[in-house]
């Protein structure tokens, strides 16, 4: 969505959790057999195909090449597109997402886009990053970069509540919830695969040795907050999950 390269391989291992606690929100979408349903930012299908399995006919988008091989294996109708440019005019009951929105810079095209894929009363629910999402990983890497005179690059955008209701009412949408979610997440894999999978752009303009020190450094700063005694690590997830909807009745300036 904005630039970063994923890996299937290392989604699957080190990243399954997200699709895992994404299952609850398919409760909001309700498919009914033979809805059209578009899976924003589908990754490698494992929410696409319970979607399909709970009778949706699914299409899935992501802009990684990588995970839509994984998407496909699964015998999912998925596509390579861009968020920010959907080409889809009223072909769809609900499009749902999940922990993609906060990956985008400007969700203003997105939130546009989704609506015109949108029939008339159709249905947007999702859930992605909100406000205070990592806050204690993200503060941990700054302090490195800080520490190292570097620039930090960190993708993710993390809105209020009322920040993000405000674009979709901006965007058309009328809601019917917005909920925060604290979400303490267990890191099976460790700190340092989360590192790897999820901020591995932080330090891009670092030479390999030294970003890996400065992952490590990041790391040891994080052990006292989000390491138990035994070893056991949990993000400090916060997630912003909400339900939404086009309108009925034709688009301002329809004939």
């Amino acid at each position: 969505m904005t630039g970063q390269r994923w890996s299937a391989v290392d989604y699957g291992a080190h990243g399954r959790f997200v699709s895992d606690l994404g299952s609850p929100v398919l409760d909001l979408v309700a498919p009914q057999p033979g809805e059209r349903i578009l899976d924003l930012g589908c990754g490698d299908g494992a929410l696409t195909a319970q979607l399909v399995a709970r009778g949706g006919v699914v299409v899935g988008v992501d802009a990684s090449a990588e995970l839509l091989v994984a998407a496909r294996e699964r015998g999912l109708d998925v596509r390579r597109a861009d968020a920010r440019a959907l080409p889809f005019v009223e072909e769809f009951d609900a499009v749902f997402s999940n922990a993609v929105l906060h990956w985008i810079d400007d969700l203003e095209p997105v939130l546009a886009g989704v609506r015109r894929a949108l029939r008339p009363g159709g249905r947007f629910v999702g859930e992605f990053g909100g406000h205070g999402n990592v806050a204690a990983i993200a503060t941990s890497l700054r302090a490195v970069a800080s520490r190292r005179g570097w620039p930090l690059t960190l993708p993710w955008r993390f809105p209020t509540v009322d920040e993000f209701e405000a674009q979709l009412v901006a965007a058309g949408f009328e809601t019917s919830g917005l909920w925060l979610i604290p979400r303490p997440t267990d890191l099976p894999s460790g700190m340092a695969d989360w590192l790897r999978t999820f901020a591995n752009w932080a330090f891009r303009d670092a030479p390999e040795p030294e970003r890996r020190a400065a992952f490590a450094e990041a790391e040891e700063l994080l052990r006292p907050s989000l390491c138990d005694a035994r070893g056991r690590w949990t993000a400090d997830y916060v997630r912003l999950r909400f339900a939404a909807r086009r309108p009925p009745g034709p688009s301002p300036g329809a004939q």
